[in-house]
């Protein structure tokens, strides 16, 4: 009977280890939606008691009733250096969506790959 248990138990926790790498990689790799959204830079920050990670707000409004909540991951060094110097001004995000996040990624499912500065529709030059 030994024997038996130990062969189950391999087998067992052979199947939980593939099946933590397939849902690992399947939320590493396979985005849910990918696209771009515009408006005022109003928030970046790298926050966390831990764990640090990027986190930001643009407002997509006039009022400030749309806010857009994204994360930054640490790889992305030129994204990081890009948002602190557009702080304040009207930018475009270029972000990949995930279907869920790990804790040391960021608390947004939104995780920006590329920012331009962009002209603001709401100031005619």
């Amino acid at each position: 009977m030994g024997r038996r248990f130990k062969k189950i138990l391999l087998v067992f926790l052979g199947l939980v280890i593939l099946f933590l790498v397939a849902g690992y990689s399947f939320i590493y790799y396979v985005p849910y939606s990918e696209g771009v959204r515009s408006g005022e830079l109003i928030k970046f920050s790298r926050k966390g008691v831990l764990i640090k990670t990027w986190e930001g707000e643009i407002s997509q409004g006039i009022s400030g009733a749309q806010i857009f909540s994204f994360s930054v991951l640490d790889k992305e060094k030129g994204v990081i250096d890009d948002l602190v110097q557009y702080e304040g001004r009207y930018i475009k995000l270029y972000y990949v969506e995930k279907y869920r996040t790990f804790f040391w990624w960021g608390d947004s499912n939104y995780f920006i790959t590329k920012v331009e500065e962009n002209r603001s529709p709401h100031i005619e030059e």
